[in-house]
């Protein structure tokens, strides 16, 4: 199948060109925003073609193609008519997503991401030189000069490059930004290193009692003057008229944003920061390789949250304090566990397609980009993704008694072995990446993955069997979970919130209504009605733990559009009507009404699958239950 054939099939599941309002893409991702997510077919998406997965984040639809295809897929759709926008009108529509924690983080990423670049390249020069010095060579005098200036600019001018995207991000001029920020390391202020090291260099004392240094590595400090300046700055030009605003905004702004910057917010924050950075050193130090072993853990999750960019911060103030970053080596064994769980799916699978996804998305999470593999294919099929967590904290924690710290940020696995040639520490991660990919590998292989379109099929052949042999649809076997709504099919690791996508409440299946009524899906005993009626509880006759939760977030709405039948203790019959509700109310909210049915307690059964794809009607089975 060609680029436009393919373009031409995502713009037919996205609903068309009328339910598109625009389209931009990243490095691996097609990114959509779309007037109406219940248009989109998204199972056709996923089944296509160069397609390495998609989901929804941050009010986007996000299909993930991969590097180098994902620009070319870009360059279809718009010559077949999708309207574009810039990645930075995408960020101001997203922005309005999601709660003020997940905008907070979005905007630490959206200031610390275009730094990363300039801290990677003086991190493998910090190699370079390491290798050159580990090989015995004695470098001239003059080339040693040369390399020191190579591994310290970056970070004596790092609160100029802070608040210079700072600035570019709130608003502000960033060229006013940057000297601001360079005002801040001014070589005519005592150096903050020189200072702290206890020599001749003393603070300046301005005004005769105002102690006052430069703040050469500060991170957060930078961050807040530059939050400050930008907004100062656009007051500012509000109140100045247009025929003076080119001399008077930026003098203002820069007179008081140098005296805030030195003498108050500068002062306060610094101490701010060095709790801070106290916290993180007493978490990454706990013993026994703790603090690895938590951080690998849970690493990918925060990855699934999309509020990861939170370590873009803590790992710049590492390297500006001590220039070296213990995180680097945690998250490259989680990223590490993550790709070897794609591995394993991928050897395991016989689905061609799927074997064709799984190891080029293998190798982007060996490259450092695991969304393709995390979305694409482990969170797919949740177990790879959740024994891929185990091994990542196993990995995290060997990295932190092993001591590893790399000497930059932002490259992880096989690019990322250039910041540890330099402080000898290579072997020792080497070693670390080995035992994140082989119990990664091992854990999925043996424990995590199963041919869903096998067991699927099985399911599917059995019952035909049976119908054929009796004539007629059989009743649920004690084992069977029909569809408590009709409608059509989403997966699980479709939808929309990430406590029912990761697999964290249990495995099941969801389905976007067609009809407003909540059946009974297995002659059960009712466990739980929430009072607000969107969700109900269920124990079968086989002890399986069912819940059903009719749209994400609905609790907000305090019951109004939802109608409950049945009460907590009642027994009932598979078909049974245990509630109604409005998907028109649902709509009206701003939320979504795709209902959600979980097998609670996955852990007490030998496989929990669903065996449903497309449209479902009532007493369709959709989930098989083996003890």
């Amino acid at each position: 199948m060609t680029n436009t054939e393919i373009a031409k099939k995502v713009i037919e599941a996205l609903g068309g060109r009328e339910n598109v309002n625009s389209v931009a893409h990243c490095a691996t991702r097609l990114r959509v925003m779309v007037k109406d997510e219940a248009k989109i077919n998204k199972d056709a998406i996923e089944n296509l073609e160069k397609v390495q997965g998609a989901f929804f984040n941050s009010g986007q639809y996000q299909i993930i193609f991969g590097t180098g295809t994902v620009n070319k897929m870009y360059d279809e759709v718009v010559a077949l008519g999708l309207p574009t926008s810039s990645k930075d009108e995408m960020k101001a529509e997203a922005a309005k997503q999601g709660n003020w924690f997940q905008r907070a983080i979005r905007t630490f990423g959206d200031v610390f991401v275009p730094i990363i670049p300039v801290i990677v390249a003086t991190g493998l020069f910090m190699g370079v030189r390491g290798l050159l010095n580990a090989l015995g060579m004695t470098l001239p005098e003059d080339v040693t000069t040369y390399t020191q200036i190579l591994t310290d600019t970056a970070f004596i001018i790092l609160p100029g490059l802070v608040v210079w995207s700072t600035f570019r991000v709130f608003g502000g001029n960033p060229a006013v930004g940057i000297v601001l920020g360079m005002m801040l390391v001014s070589g005519s202020l005592p150096n903050a290193w020189a200072v702290a090291s206890g020599g001749e260099v003393t603070a300046m004392n301005f005004f005769g009692f105002i102690p006052v240094v430069g703040l050469q590595g500060s991170v957060l400090p930078a961050f807040i003057i530059g939050v400050v300046g930008a907004k100062f700055e656009k007051a500012v030009r509000k109140v100045v008229p247009d025929v003076l605003d080119l001399l008077v905004t930026p003098f203002v702004t820069l007179l008081v944003m140098s005296i805030l910057g030195l003498f108050v917010i500068g002062p306060v924050f610094h101490v701010v920061e060095n709790y801070i950075l106290l916290g993180t050193k007493a978490i990454l130090n706990l013993p026994f390789g703790l603090g690895g072993f938590l951080i690998g853990g849970v690493h990918q999750v925060i990855v699934v949250s999309g509020v990861h960019h939170i370590f873009n911060l803590l790992e710049v103030q590492l390297l500006a304090a001590d220039h070296v970053n213990p995180f680097n080596a945690i998250i490259t064994a989680a990223m590490t566990a993550q790709g070897a769980a794609t591995v394993a799916v991928g050897v395991k699978t016989k689905n061609p397609k799927l074997k064709t996804l799984a190891f080029p998305a293998a190798l982007s999470a060996f490259l450092g980009i695991t969304e393709p593999a995390i979305f694409g294919v482990n969170l797919r099929f949740r177990k790879p993704f959740f024994l891929s967590l185990i091994a990542g904290a196993v990995g995290g924690g060997l990295a932190s008694i092993l001591g590893l710290a790399g000497t930059g940020n932002g490259i992880t696995i096989i690019p990322g072995t250039m910041l540890y040639i330099g402080n000898g520490q290579l072997p020792q991660y080497l070693l670390m990446v080995a035992v994140s990919f082989a119990l990664g590998f091992a854990l999925t292989y043996m424990f995590g993955y199963e041919d869903e379109a096998e067991v699927a099929s099985e399911a599917t052949t059995e019952r035909l069997a049976d119908e054929a042999v009796t004539g007629a649809v059989v009743a649920p076997s004690e084992g069977v979970i029909q569809t408590p709504i009709v409608g059509d099919v989403v997966a699980l690791s479709n939808v929309n919130d990430p406590v029912f996508s990761s697999g964290a409440m249990g495995q099941g299946i969801a389905v976007k209504p067609s009809e407003d009524v909540v059946y009974a899906p297995a002659d059960a005993e009712v466990t739980i009605v929430f009072p607000t009626g969107h969700a109900y509880g269920l124990r079968t006759a086989n002890g399986a733990e069912i819940l059903i939760h009719v749209g994400i977030d609905t609790v907000s709405m305090n019951g109004e559009g939802f109608n409950h039948k049945v009460a907590q203790g009642d027994k009932v019959k598979a078909g049974d009507v245990l509630g109604t509700f409005d998907s028109a109310k649902i709509a009206a909210a701003g939320l979504d009404n795709t209902t959600m049915v979980i097998v609670t307690n996955t852990a007490d059964f030998a496989s929990v699958n669903p065996v449903a794809s497309g449209s479902v009607a009532k007493g369709d089975a959709i989930i098989e239950v083996k003890a």
